[in-house]
């Protein structure tokens, strides 16, 4: 199949682009392609990357394997297992993965080092999980290094480089470089506080090291940083002395930095998501502040205020997060009220004015779908040097999860700055997790979730993904004609519209639960369900919505009992059923509270017939 793209200049985009980029700023590329899969059926694919055997290397972030996959067959070699990975939620895992240099090079230095999540008992619980029975008490991160055997293809003898890394249910980060100084590069996410099921929880962006904790080697400040360690985990001496202290941090005040690479002069390019606006490409420099939680973007007071959800007057504990509407006793600020020196953005995904309408009636109620930021999920220089694809010299390669695209950002010659219009190329109903480049520049190799929420092609969403689990190859073909083409639309159905109507039931009575019932539920939800289906059950990344046109649509009509089971038997994704039976049924009494439904005097019951005479209606 040849997938082309539009070459659409509208005459009020000839003017010079600003500092940040709006949607206005990016035009569809003209470069034509033919599109051919690799390989389906991985379990989410993270880090893909070319290896010096022409082989794809590949980690599955919930398989927990390491695999080389034949780029021209589609054979799937594993080359381990790694047991000891945790996956309980939609962004931990087996994440990044980095090869070393000289692997096949006769050195001896045979390396892979990947990162991962953990249960580490040895270490203190998180204080802030208070459910004793949440996977996320005791989840940590770590680096290891894996020895690689040709003559086996098994990658074996796995060293422990650093642990007790900070990680959570949500922003876990976790890209990892070897740099060409020969040091370890790792990103480190926010953990998703002040938002969603983690809004009561302070950012600890801003938050740096000190000696205690390093002597003790508590990492828990390392939240929204960038780290550079040597090869065996120590802190290299010429790391940056950040406020009198030299640590691991490389750079600080970031929010999900879900991608790095270096540029062929060492400079080390970044993605990170942002908020409802500004997705954002750094260039990052050693001790440098990139400004998360006060600022995204540039410091321009654009659709963005930093709200401290945490210090509320009214307690946190009893306010609903949501992103359109701050609740009016939480306190605020603007961008412009972070008097710290901060590094601006590279570029950014996507800048609007604050007038700027978040609730597009096309996402239904899912509204983050639709907002200005694409969910950027990794970063990749390349350049064509003259036989690659004509004209990137250089540009960056930027891969997005809610509106499977790829967007190739134009660089200056010296890769320092950006060089007009950006170009979105193979839009399609996926989430696009991460690229590799064939060595002759021509093909460009993209992994994909197996599920999780995305952007239609007519601008609605869904939940139905073209490519699941898959690794895909886009080989250029040639220039395009000039002649503007619509994006591929496939079969996958906008998440609002169900594929069948639900049976309804027969009589029955309206779902009896209690108002306690709902308060222990939305402690139960936000430890377990909120990082999936969201805060507001309609903003979630990867869960179905369960409030709204969507829950009335399916769920409507039918016996509670449904409902309560589908819950027990699927969740939580990590362990199903694994929960007490009375957190089931108080998750859920929140989530029929959510609904509108009100509560009563009477319990509803964990199971039994009872269920069975309760109607959603």
């Amino acid at each position: 199949m040849s997938i082309r793209a539009s070459f659409l200049v509208p005459a009020l985009l000839l003017g010079l682009l600003q500092a940040q980029d709006g949607p206005e700023t990016v035009i569809r590329g003209p470069k034509q392609f033919k599109k051919s899969t690799v390989i389906t059926g991985l379990a989410g694919p993270w880090e893909i990357t070319w290896g010096p055997d022409a082989h794809i290397w590949v980690t599955e972030r919930t398989g927990k394997q390491i695999s080389r996959i034949d780029p021209a067959t589609g054979e799937k070699k594993l080359a381990a297992t790694l047991p000891e990975v945790s996956a309980p939620g939609g962004q931990d895992g087996l994440l990044g993965m980095a090869l070393h240099p000289e692997l096949l090079k006769g050195t001896g230095n045979d390396y892979v080092y990947v990162f991962y999540t953990y249960v580490d008992n040895t270490l203190p619980a998180d204080p802030t999980v208070t459910d004793l029975t949440s996977p996320y008490r005791n989840l940590y991160g770590k680096i290891v290094r894996l020895t690689y055997t040709a003559s086996t293809g098994k990658l074996t003898n796995p060293q422990t480089v650093i642990a007790g890394l900070p990680a959570g249910n949500d922003h876990v980060a976790g890209r990892i470089k070897v740099g060409p100084d020969g040091k370890l590069y790792l990103t480190l996410g926010d953990q998703g506080n002040n938002q969603l099921g983690n809004v009561c929880l302070p950012v600890q962006s801003q938050r740096l090291p000190t000696k205690k904790e390093l002597e003790a080697k508590d990492y828990v400040s390392y939240q929204g940083k960038s780290l550079r360690l040597n090869i065996d985990g120590s802190i290299p001496a010429d790391n940056p002395k950040i406020n009198g202290l030299i640590s691991h941090v490389y750079t600080y005040g970031h929010r999900n930095p879900q991608g790095i690479d270096f540029g062929p002069d060492g400079t080390l390019y970044s993605s990170e998501q942002g908020p409802k606006t500004d997705d954002e490409m750094n260039i990052l420099k050693p001790g440098r502040n990139y400004g998360w939680p006060h600022v995204v973007g540039l410091k321009d007071n654009k659709a963005y205020e930093f709200a401290r959800w945490a210090e509320a007057k009214t307690p946190c504990s009893e306010l609903r997060f949501s992103d359109l509407a701050i609740h009016p006793s939480v306190p605020r600020e603007p961008e412009s009220a972070f008097k710290q020196k901060m590094e601006p953005p590279l570029a950014t995904l996507f800048t609007v004015p604050s007038s700027y309408n978040f609730q597009d009636p096309r996402c239904q109620g899912i509204d983050f779908i639709c907002w200005p930021t694409t969910a950027v999920s990794s970063i990749e220089y390349y350049a064509s040097k003259g036989k690659g694809i004509p004209g990137w010299d250089p540009v960056l390669l930027v891969t997005t999860l809610k509106r499977g695209s790829l967007y190739v950002v134009p660089l200056k010659p010296n890769g320092k700055a950006k060089s007009g219009y950006l170009f979105r190329y193979f839009q399609s109903e996926n989430r696009f997790r991460d690229t590799a480049v064939s060595p002759d520049g021509k093909t460009i190799y993209i992994a994909t979730d197996p599920g999780g929420l995305a952007g239609t092609a007519s601008g609605g969403t869904t939940r139905t993904m073209l490519d699941k689990g898959s690794i895909l190859a886009y080989t250029y073909t040639g220039e395009g004609t000039g002649k503007g083409e619509e994006p591929v639309v496939t079969k996958a159905e906008p998440s609002a519209q169900p594929a069948a109507t639900p049976a309804a039931a027969a009589g029955g009575i309206p779902p009896q639960f209690t108002a306690a019932q709902v308060a222990a539920g939305k402690a139960a939800y936000n430890s377990n369900c909120a990082v999936c289906h969201g805060s507001t059950m309609t903003n979630g990344t990867f869960g179905t919505p369960l409030a709204g046109e969507y829950f009335k649509s399916n769920w409507g009509g039918r016996p509670l009992r449904a409902f309560f089971d589908k819950s027990q038997k699927t969740m939580p994704p990590a362990a199903p059923a694994s929960l007490p039976a009375d957190s089931y049924a108080n998750i859920v009494a929140y989530i029929l509270d959510t609904n509108g439904f009100k509560a009563g005097s009477s319990s509803l019951p964990a199971g039994g017939e009872a269920l069975d005479k309760m109607t959603i209606k």
